[in-house]
C-alpha cells in the first residue's frame, strides 16, 4: 500500500480479524474483542468494507453456504496489513516527542 492512502481504522481491524477465516457475525465479535469493545462494527459498515476489500484483492471468499460467507485475507491483504501496521508504529514512535512536553 505504499502508493495508496492509509487504511481506515475499520479496514485495518477487518483485515486483522481475517488473519483467521471468519464470517460476518464472527468478524463483528472478533473486532469487538480485538479492540476491547472500543469498536462495535455494525453489519452495514462491515459488509461495505468486505465488498471493497474483495474488490481490491485483499480478501477472498473462502466458503459460502446457504446462511453465511466465510472470508480470508489474501497474501496481498496480509502485505497491506503489515505495511499499515508499520506505518502506525512509525506514527506512535514519532509522537513520543509529546511525552517530553508533559
Amino acid at each position: 500500500m505504499a502508493d495508496t492512502e492509509p487504511m481506515t481504522e475499520a479496514m485495518y481491524y477487518v483485515l486483522l480479524a481475517l488473519t483467521r477465516p471468519d464470517h460476518g457475525y464472527g468478524l463483528m465479535r472478533r473486532i469487538r474483542e480485538l479492540t476491547g469493545g472500543r469498536i462495535m462494527m455494525g453489519p452495514g459498515t462491515l459488509y461495505g468494507i468486505l465488498t471493497r476489500l474483495r474488490k481490491d484483492g485483499l480478501i477472498t471468499l473462502e466458503n459460502q453456504d446457504e446462511r453465511r460467507k466465510t472470508y480470508l485475507i489474501t497474501d496481498r491483504g496480509r502485505e497491506a496489513l503489515l505495511e499499515e501496521y508499520r506505518r502506525l508504529k512509525r506514527l506512535v514512535e514519532d509522537g513520543k516527542e509529546l511525552e517530553h512536553e508533559a
